[in-house]
C-alpha cells in the first residue's frame, strides 16, 4: 500500500508541472512581446508623395553612397546655367530693343496704311556732317546754325516769346542700337526723339518710305493740346554706325512745316 501511495504522489506532481507549462507558454504567435517602440515618421504634406517611398529612396541612396568606393562616388550634376541676354542685343533681361518698342504705348504700330509722301527736289545748299557721313540741307531763313552739342550739326528756328519749344534740325551718328533693317532702325530712332519733346508726347505716323541707303519716317507728336511735326531719316553713310537726321517743328511755327519734307528729300551720303 505504501508503494501505491508513493506512485500516486509522483503522478500528481507531474500533472501539476504540465499545467504550469501550459499557463506560461503563449498559445498563439501574436502573443509574442512587441519590440521597442520607434519614433513616428514626420508628417507629410497632404498633396505630396507618400512618406515611405521618399524614406526608402533616401535610405537606399545613402546606403549606396556609403558603400561605394572613392572611385565610384557619384558627383552631383551641376545646375543648368541661366540664360543671360547677350550685351548689345537686348535692352533689358528678356527684352530686345524691338520688343521694348512694340510694348511702348507712345509709339503705335507702323502698318501698311501709312502711305508715302511726295518729296520735293533736294536742296543744293548742304551742311556736311563728317562724323555721320551725311550731307543734309542747309535750311533758309529763319533757320540758323546753332551750337551743335550734343549733336554733330544743329539748325534751329528763333525761339518764340513765351514759348518752351522751337523748331530744331540736327544730325548725329545713330544714337540707338542699329537693327537688321533700316526701317526698324528708323522706328527706334523715332521713339528716341520723344526724349526731345515735351513730357507725355505720343506719335502718330504720317509717312513711311525707303530712301537711298536708308529709311524715312514722318510723324506727328502730340503733347497735351499742342503738337509738332517731325521726321527721322536713317542713312548708311559708310561710317561705323548709320547717320541720323532729325527735324521737329512745333505747331506754333507751322509756317516751317514744309521744311520737314525738304529735310526728308535732301539727306544723302557725303561724297
Amino acid at each position: 500500500m505504501r508503494a501505491v501511495y508513493r506512485g500516486l504522489a509522483v503522478a500528481a506532481a507531474v500533472a501539476a508541472a504540465a499545467v504550469a507549462v501550459v499557463v506560461v507558454l503563449p498559445s498563439e504567435p501574436d502573443g509574442v512581446v512587441a519590440g521597442p517602440v520607434t519614433a513616428p515618421p514626420a508628417a507629410q504634406p497632404s498633396s505630396g508623395p507618400s512618406a515611405p517611398a521618399s524614406s526608402s529612396a533616401s535610405a537606399s541612396a545613402s546606403a549606396s553612397a556609403s558603400s561605394a568606393s572613392p572611385s565610384e562616388t557619384v558627383t552631383p550634376a551641376a545646375p543648368a546655367a541661366q540664360v543671360t541676354p547677350t550685351p548689345g542685343t537686348s535692352l533689358a533681361p528678356g527684352y530686345t530693343a524691338m520688343e521694348a518698342l512694340y510694348a511702348d504705348p507712345r509709339v503705335p504700330e507702323l502698318t501698311a496704311k501709312v502711305k508715302r509722301m511726295r518729296l520735293p527736289a533736294p536742296s543744293r545748299r548742304v551742311t556736311k556732317d563728317r562724323r555721320s557721313g551725311l550731307a543734309v540741307p542747309k535750311l533758309p531763313k529763319p533757320w540758323k546754325t546753332y551750337g551743335p552739342a550734343p549733336f554733330t550739326t544743329r539748325q534751329v528756328l528763333p525761339r518764340l516769346r513765351g514759348g518752351t519749344v522751337r523748331g530744331m534740325f540736327v544730325t548725329c551718328p545713330l544714337p540707338i542700337m542699329e537693327q537688321k533693317s533700316p526701317r526698324d532702325s528708323a522706328l527706334l530712332a523715332a521713339r528716341w526723339t520723344l526724349n526731345h519733346h515735351p513730357k507725355g508726347a505720343r506719335i502718330t505716323w504720317l509717312a513711311s518710305q525707303p530712301v537711298r541707303h536708308g529709311w524715312m519716317l514722318v510723324y506727328r507728336v502730340t503733347y497735351g493740346k499742342r503738337s509738332s511735326r517731325a521726321a527721322v531719316v536713317v542713312v548708311d553713310g559708310g561710317m561705323s554706325k548709320p547717320g541720323l537726321a532729325f527735324v521737329t517743328v512745333p505747331d506754333a511755327q507751322r509756317k516751317q512745316w514744309s521744311d520737314i519734307a525738304r529735310v526728308a528729300s535732301g539727306v544723302r551720303v557725303l561724297g
